[in-house]
C-alpha cells in the first residue's frame, strides 16, 4: 500500500486535509499525519498544508528538522503545498517583519495593499474566488478553467520566474499567483480541502499523478 503523508509541524488544520484525502484515496492509499522526519522521507507522496504566520512556521520547521525532510521531498517525490505550504517555498516573505523561506523557488511573498486605486481592500482575502489556469497540468484534470476555490490569506507569492505560474486569481483590482508548479511539485494558495467537489477532484488528481 502506498502512503501519502500530511506534514504536522504544529500549525495547521490537519484534520480537514487528512479527511479530504481519505475521502478520495481509495484502497491503494494510506493517509498518515506525521511530524517524524523518517516517516515524511519514506512517504510516496507528501502534502504540506499550513495556516498562520510564516515566522512561527519556519521556526518550528527548523527546530524539528522537518525543513530538511521537506527539501528532500521537493527533489524526489510528488509534493502538494497548500496555502502557507506554498508561501514557505519562496525565498523570503514580508510577513513577521521579514522571514526567510526555504528558497526552493526564487521570489518573495508580499502583503496585499489595503488601498488600491482609491478603494479600500478587505484583508485577508477570504472566500470563494476564480482561478484561471495559466498552463495545463495533470492536477487540473476534470477541473474547468475559472473554477472557484476557497481562499484565506493576507499575503501572496510573487515568483521571479513567471513560467512556474500555473494559476492566477484576481483580487482588489490586481492579479496574483494562485498556483505554482515545477517538476514534481504543485503548490496552491487556496484550500482544496475547503473547496468542495472541485477541491476533492484536485486532491484525487494529486494521488493519481
Amino acid at each position: 500500500m502506498k502512503t501519502v503523508t500530511v506534514i504536522d509541524y504544529g500549525m495547521s488544520n490537519l484534520r480537514s486535509v487528512s479527511k479530504a484525502l481519505e475521502h478520495v484515496a481509495g484502497k491503494n492509499w494510506q493517509v498518515q499525519v506525521s511530524n517524524k522526519v523518517d516517516i515524511i522521507e519514506q512517504a510516496d507522496k507528501v502534502v504540506f498544508p499550513g495556516q498562520g504566520a510564516i515566522g512561527n512556521c519556519m521556526t518550528l520547521l527548523r527546530k524539528t528538522g522537518i525543513d530538511d525532510a521537506i527539501m528532500q521531498s521537493l527533489e524526489r517525490k510528488p509534493f502538494l503545498g497548500i496555502c502557507l505550504g506554498l508561501q514557505t517555498l519562496l525565498t523570503t516573505s514580508e510577513e513577521s517583519g521579514g522571514t526567510a523561506g526555504l528558497n526552493w523557488i526564487s521570489g518573495t511573498v508580499k502583503r496585499f495593499v489595503e488601498e488600491r486605486r482609491g478603494e479600500r481592500i478587505k484583508i485577508p482575502h477570504m472566500g470563494w474566488n476564480q482561478v484561471q489556469q495559466a498552463q495545463w497540468h495533470p492536477l487540473w484534470l476534470n477541473i474547468p478553467n475559472y473554477s472557484r476555490f476557497y481562499f484565506v490569506h493576507s499575503y501572496y507569492v510573487n515568483p521571479a520566474n513567471s513560467s512556474l505560474i500555473y494559476g492566477i486569481t484576481s483580487y482588489g483590482g490586481m492579479d496574483f499567483t494562485a498556483v505554482i508548479a515545477r517538476d514534481n511539485v504543485f503548490a496552491v494558495q487556496f484550500h482544496p480541502e475547503k473547496s468542495q467537489h472541485l477541491g476533492l477532484t484536485l486532491l484525487k488528481n494529486f494521488l493519481d499523478w
